[in-house]
């Protein structure tokens, strides 16, 4: 059996103490992306286990939409994520520009 070799940590130790490996991250062939995955993604580059870019090939993702994720959590939380609550985070966001 071989192991592919990867770039960058295997694990890393999240600001709550909890820890998370390249495992832990959603399968490369996901079509629908949840709140909980793209979470995981983001988590992932913050912590430095993947970076952006990689982390946009690994998923087919756009620079500008894998920031807008980012840019949802920091400014509302894991809830922003959630596609049904879009418009209302959008709109609160416009505002406060």
């Amino acid at each position: 059996m071989y192991l592919k070799r990867e770039t960058g940590p295997r694990m890393v130790t999240l600001q709550d103490g909890t820890t998370m490996s390249r495992a832990d991250l959603p399968d490369r062939t996901t079509r629908r992306w949840v709140a909980s995955r793209k979470a995981l993604v983001v988590r992932a580059v913050e912590a430095t286990l993947i970076s952006e870019e990689e982390a946009c090939e690994l998923y087919g993702l756009s620079e500008e939409e894998l920031e807008s994720w980012r840019s949802a959590v920091a400014d509302h939380g894991v809830k922003a994520l959630r596609a049904t609550s879009l418009q209302n985070y959008r709109q609160n966001s416009v505002e406060k520009r």
